[in-house]
């Protein structure tokens, strides 16, 4: 294959093949993105303190952090093409029925079934996306990003359905999980037999890289977790606005992760995908202390979008460089920085939940702010991938 002929199928062919994946991420992350907009419902309608919001977000995470290593390694084994569908419904299933059950106890189990659906969602899907990249940023930009869009579209839609029938509406959003999973596993289908006949990933791996990668994104998914769950709590009660504020403030936050994935994928291809991780590491911390220092709920709104921005400009990257940082296991590298670190974030929420109930949402926000500083002291020991395995 000539040079322009591979120019031409990373910029056009990886787009085609890769939109039903985007469009499964879309629908897979639109539950996780469900459950912080529902939780100020929980505890406005539940009478569920901070501590059991906070234990609420910490099932999805939970059980989306503790099987992903085991589905990335089965994943880069077996091709399973039913287990991809079958997460995506699950995550559904568990997030749609969550806030129809009466007790705390089956809320939790609810939302560990969730976890687990998106904990078997997310290692084959992100192997079968490094396909369709073809090792572009940018193209792989396009399947985090679908990620991005589901939470964003989350609280844009569950905010209006939940102010008007309460937390039980959560119940409305069970079937697009049910038809997204019968359209993917009826493309898994059609696809299984070219794909078990591809050649199996290699090259060197460089676990040091890939550790010091997982703990990045494991300080930034704190932060993304901790903002997702309080900022409609701080909305609503340090800046003295409605909760439908609180979810705009939410949703304008989500926004700016779609657009902080596309854009990280574009700067990677421009200035290398270490100095793209670095630079939203930096960025998020004034971001976070602009946005605590207005305290106006409307003219707050800005830096909401800003600080989700930032946040996500390095997500689509992290997780290109960590299937690069491990080219033979492309489905474990996608089952950590799609979902283990990712979820290992959530496990800090108990946590900034007891720093809630004394301080307010304000005090959980303002630790926030101080956590990235750890994420740019580890990025500045990322190096860029090479196939020389003396750099790492």
């Amino acid at each position: 294959m000539s040079t322009s002929e591979t120019i031409a199928q990373v910029a056009a062919s990886p787009w085609r093949r890769m939109r039903l994946w985007a469009a499964a991420h879309a629908v897979d992350d639109f539950y996780q993105g469900l459950v912080p907009a529902a939780v100020p419902y929980f505890v406005l309608q539940r009478d569920v303190g901070y501590l059991g919001a906070s234990g609420l977000a910490l099932a999805a995470t939970f059980g989306s952090s503790l099987p992903q290593i085991a589905v990335g390694l089965l994943a880069d084994k077996r091709r399973m093409p039913w287990m991809s569908p079958l997460g995506l419904a699950l995550a559904g299933i568990g997030a749609g029925v969550a806030g129809l059950v009466p007790s705390y106890p089956l809320m939790f189990l609810s939302l560990l079934v969730s976890g687990l659906g998106v904990a078997m969602f997310h290692p084959p899907a992100g192997r079968d996306a490094r396909r369709a990249a073809g090792g572009s940023a940018t193209a792989m930009s396009w399947f985090a990003a679908g990620g991005s869009v589901g939470f964003f579209v989350a609280p844009a839609l569950a905010t209006p359905a939940l102010d008007v029938f309460g937390v039980g509406a959560t119940a409305l959003f069970i079937p697009p999980a049910v038809l997204m999973a019968f359209a993917l596993l009826r493309h898994q289908r059609r696809t299984f037999r070219s794909a078990t006949a591809s050649v199996r990933a290699t090259g060197v791996d460089r676990p040091r890289l890939f550790a010091t990668l997982t703990a990045v994104e494991v300080v930034r998914s704190t932060v993304a977790f901790g903002v997702n769950t309080f900022i409609a709590l701080y909305w609503i009660r340090n800046l003295g606005s409605t909760p439908w504020l609180g979810g705009l403030a939410l949703t304008l936050q989500l926004g700016g992760g779609v657009l902080g994935t596309l854009a990280g994928g574009r700067i990677a291809d421009r200035i290398g995908m270490v100095r793209t991780v670095r630079l939203g590491n930096a960025l998020l911390v004034p971001a976070l202390v602009a946005m605590l220092l207005c305290g106006n709920h409307y003219v707050a709104l800005p830096f909401a979008l800003l600080v989700g921005l930032v946040t996500n400009i390095p997500f689509a990257v992290l997780v290109k460089l960590g299937q690069d940082y491990l080219p033979s296991r492309p489905g474990t590298a996608a089952g950590v920085t799609l979902g283990l670190a990712v979820s290992a974030g959530g496990l800090f929420l108990p946590l900034l939940g007891l720093v809630a109930e004394a301080h307010g949402p304000r005090g959980a926000l303002v630790v926030l702010a101080i956590v990235p500083v750890v994420a740019v002291v580890l990025s500045a020991f990322l190096r860029e991938p090479s196939p020389e395995p003396s750099l790492e």
